[in-house]
């Protein structure tokens, strides 16, 4: 099996659970490779958004606090720094500032760009997970690598619901 397809079987596996909301750009409709991730994916279990990635982390923490398993998209990990506000201060952090009242659970994607064929440049085409390790407490990193490890890690965060950043590759796609 393709990583692509992996990543397809990994989100219609997770998306059997009624309570998980897909949320982000081209979950929806066509504009980048997490379309296609999501083909297998009930339209009802998406949420379309604008360019809008503070917010959206924003809005995945307020899902999970109500019950719901967000699965926060960004199509390129350079975009993800605009949420790192919410992501690093708030969904990491509200366990602790809550006194362990609240303890949010968000599956969050990122995609790293591919500098084969075409470089897209530095702007799309980095992976800041290190320096994310040093700021996370609370939320767990997995590279996505490898096209075995996908259905399994993505079935055990699930399993787990610990907040985690799957990090993919879409020079693998």
């Amino acid at each position: 099996m393709t990583y692509l397809r992996n990543i397809q079987n990994a989100m219609t596996d997770i998306s059997k659970n009624k309570s998980v909301l897909f949320l982000g750009q081209s979950v929806k409709v066509p504009g980048n490779l997490l379309y296609k991730s999501l083909i297998n994916v009930k339209n009802s279990q998406k949420i379309e958004l604008p360019i809008i990635e503070e917010t959206q982390m924003g809005m995945a923490l307020g899902l999970s606090l109500n019950g719901f398993i967000p699965v926060s998209c960004y199509p390129r990990f350079d975009f993800f720094l605009l949420a790192l506000n919410q992501f690093v201060n708030h969904l990491d952090k509200f366990e602790d500032i809550s006194s362990g009242e609240f303890k949010p659970f968000v599956l969050t994607r990122v995609l790293v760009g591919s500098k084969k064929t075409i470089d897209a440049g530095p702007q799309h085409t980095q992976d800041y997970s290190i320096a994310l390790k040093f700021m996370l407490k609370n939320t767990k990193i997995i590279k996505l690598k490898n096209k075995n490890q996908i259905i399994k890690s993505y079935k055990n965060a699930l399993k787990e619901k610990k907040s985690t950043l799957f990090i993919e590759y879409s020079d693998k796609y």
